[in-house]
């Protein structure tokens, strides 16, 4: 009796490619050892001067499910944008060519969509910097626990995960939200995957389907949050963003969005405050006051510190903000103190003496029962 397997259903994998020839092999070697082997591999190469394509043209030569397309240099969202263009499965999913997957991190991610039905799946990463493997702890807890079906108003939280590449989504949902990358703008995972969130069902596993390689070397744009045009691109799409949500969220997602996930993300720009140049600052105190004007930082998802910081940005008060910034950057714990009240709060005295606690609002200092 012939015994009839089912076809394995074929994923897109867009893998683009800028000078990268020391990590690209790597990249591409955990690639094709995943244990989901029905790929279709569009590499891009986007203008590339390293060697690069030539090394992607080998990988093609030697595989029959891997092809490259070379173009002139247009930037990673204009790269993905031309993958989708090639590609042929019913998924899709995004790589980047630095960054390494671990063996069994389609098969999770598909074989969740085949189960489910949903119309994209997202799973957890690990940071890979110089000590090991990490995952972030606010990473986990987006993941955990599993969820099959789910909505951005049953999970709202989730639209912190912007990572475009440890998601598969179906190729037909792709076409039907009318998804695409913005081109000329970094950080352009956010606008795209929030208004995926916004528009589809989808599974979130908590397993580790991603390697994120941290570089130290000053190329990575995630090191580069003390130059204007970085920040310039940042509040760009968070404009984006908060615009989707705004048009196709709820209210509830909308607060969540601005509470915790805008939040969550500009809080790290604080740590670039001391020493910065006067028309960055301007920029982020523009951005605070567009974001968070009508209910201020101290209000949001921040820890103590970045609260407080937030609150003397938006007041303008840009020398009581470096040194908040000065002394976080100095010392790994901020120390904490009692009001005449017995209430626990920053110890302001500590952080920065020369500001006076009378001219901070109580709410600016005072922490939250869970961080007492």
């Amino acid at each position: 009796m012939r015994i009839l397997r089912r076809r394995r259903a074929v994923l897109s994998v867009v893998v683009p490619v800028y000078n990268v020839a020391a990590y690209l092999a790597e990249s591409l070697d955990s690639l094709l050892v995943q244990t989901w082997q029905a790929f279709d591999v569009v590499i891009v190469d986007d203008g590339s001067t390293d060697g690069s394509g030539d090394l992607a043209d080998g990988y093609a030569a030697r595989d029959r499910r891997v092809r490259v397309v070379h173009t002139q240099n247009h930037g990673l969202g204009a790269a993905r944008n031309e993958g989708i263009r090639h590609v042929r499965g019913e998924y899709v999913a995004f790589l980047d060519s630095d960054d390494v997957l671990p063996p069994d991190a389609y098969a999770t991610l598909v074989e969740a969509l085949e189960a489910s039905g949903s119309d994209f799946v997202t799973g957890s990463i690990v940071r890979w910097e110089a000590d090991g493997l990490h995952e972030p702890r606010w990473m986990h807890r987006l993941h955990s626990p599993a969820r099959s079906g789910t909505s951005a108003n049953e999970h709202p939280e989730i639209l912190g995960d912007v990572f475009a590449w440890n998601k598969v989504f179906r190729r037909s949902f792709w076409s039907a939200a009318e998804l695409a990358w913005p081109e000329g703008v970094r950080y352009e995972d956010q606008p795209t995957l929030t208004a995926a969130y916004l528009r589809g069902r989808f599974d979130v596993r908590p397993e580790i389907v991603y390697h994120w390689r941290i570089r130290d070397d000053g190329s990575s744009i995630t090191q580069q949050r003390a130059l204007l045009t970085d920040l310039t691109d940042r509040v760009v799409t968070k404009r984006q963003s908060l615009a989707t949500v705004r048009a196709e969220g709820s209210p509830a997602v909308e607060s969540m969005f601005v509470e915790r996930v805008l939040a969550g993300d500009m809080w790290r720009y604080f740590l670039e405050i001391p020493g910065c140049p006067d028309d960055w600052w301007d920029l982020l105190r523009s951005a605070v006051l567009e974001f968070w004007g009508d209910r201020p930082l101290v209000h949001s998802g921040l820890p103590p510190v970045h609260r407080l910081t937030g609150w003397l940005v938006e007041q303008g008060r840009r020398t009581d903000a470096e040194a908040v910034m000065s002394y976080v950057a100095e010392h790994r714990a901020v120390p904490r103190c009692l009001d005449d009240h017995g209430t626990r709060r920053l110890d302001l005295a500590a952080i920065a003496p020369h500001v006076d606690p009378e001219s901070v609002p109580a709410q600016a200092l005072e922490l939250r029962p869970h961080e007492r």
